[in-house]
């Protein structure tokens, strides 16, 4: 794919399934003249599965800003580039983010392509209620900091979405229990569109057992989905705090004012309460 215009086409593929990828992903594979790829040995049998016989070059995390410059290089050579990850879409928790901003800085054309997505898959089969989700990937590894990076999620009203490798799932599970509320759901979605594929949904307070029971439900790539924290009632706090400072003295305008700065609870209504309390 030599052209007056050339491009650099962000192509999701399969998270396991065969199946699962977009004839005009399939098209664009076999035509463009170079693809980068995370891992060049996973990739290269998957292509020929497709009939892409495109030439190869590595863009990984580790060489991302290198592999940004070959790719900026054959687009001025009027080559068109389709950059692929292991699985699913690039720059989702993968390597591409950097070597998009730099072909995008460079001037050249990106052109994504829709396709798999691990966390989308996840979340249309969790069956979550929330309207909102916020995906954060892979949380950090050393426990210190995952307790950390929970603790500043643990009170969003949002459903939570998480990626994790199996030699750290027990450890995650037992780190979001211990952070979060254990009545709050935890989905685990496993090994996705794969022959293993498990989705299983509990309390978060019972997951660590049910991991322990069967070794196997430890196995393969995971995506976690926490549901939302539960919604905190600050009208009844605000009232309750309302109260004690009227009863302390402050004026109606001082208590509603800092009860509305301790507990979030609406301003307006506040002083309303206070009145009538005052009355």
């Amino acid at each position: 794919m030599t052209e007056e215009f050339p491009a650099l086409y962000v192509v999701p593929t399969p998270l396991g399934h065969l199946g699962d990828i977009s004839q005009r992903a399939i098209d664009v594979l076999r035509q463009v003249p170079w693809v980068a790829a995370e891992d060049t040995r996973h990739s290269a049998p998957l292509l020929r599965h497709y009939g892409c016989n495109a030439r190869l070059l590595a863009a990984h995390q580790h060489n991302e800003e290198g592999a940004a410059q070959q790719v900026i290089g054959h687009l001025a050579a009027g080559e068109s580039v389709a950059l692929v990850v292991d699985a699913g879409t690039p720059a989702v928790s993968d390597p591409g983010a950097r070597l998009v901003s730099r072909v995008r800085a460079a001037g050249y054309r990106v052109i994504p392509l829709p396709g798999p997505c691990a966390a989308v898959v996840a979340l249309s089969a969790a069956g979550l209620s929330e309207a909102h989700f916020l995906f954060y990937g892979f949380l950090p590894a050393k426990a210190g900091q995952r307790a950390e990076v929970l603790r500043g999620l643990a009170n969003l009203p949002y459903a939570l979405v998480f990626y994790e490798a199996p030699h750290r799932l027990v450890d995650t599970v037992a780190a979001l229990a211990a952070v979060f509320q254990p009545t709050r759901t935890l989905v685990l979605a496993r090994e996705l569109t794969k022959l293993f594929e498990t989705v299983h949904s509990c309390a978060l307070g019972d997951a660590h057992d049910w991991l322990l029971a069967d070794a196997n439900r430890q196995r393969g790539e995971f995506v976690l989905l926490v549901s939302a924290a539960p919604a905190v009632d600050n009208d009844a706090d605000g009232e309750r705090v309302l109260k004690l400072l009227l009863t302390d003295g402050l004026s109606v305008s001082q208590a509603s004012r800092l009860a509305h700065a301790i507990t979030g609870a609406g301003k307006h209504a506040l002083y309303q309460q206070a009145l009538r309390l005052k009355g």
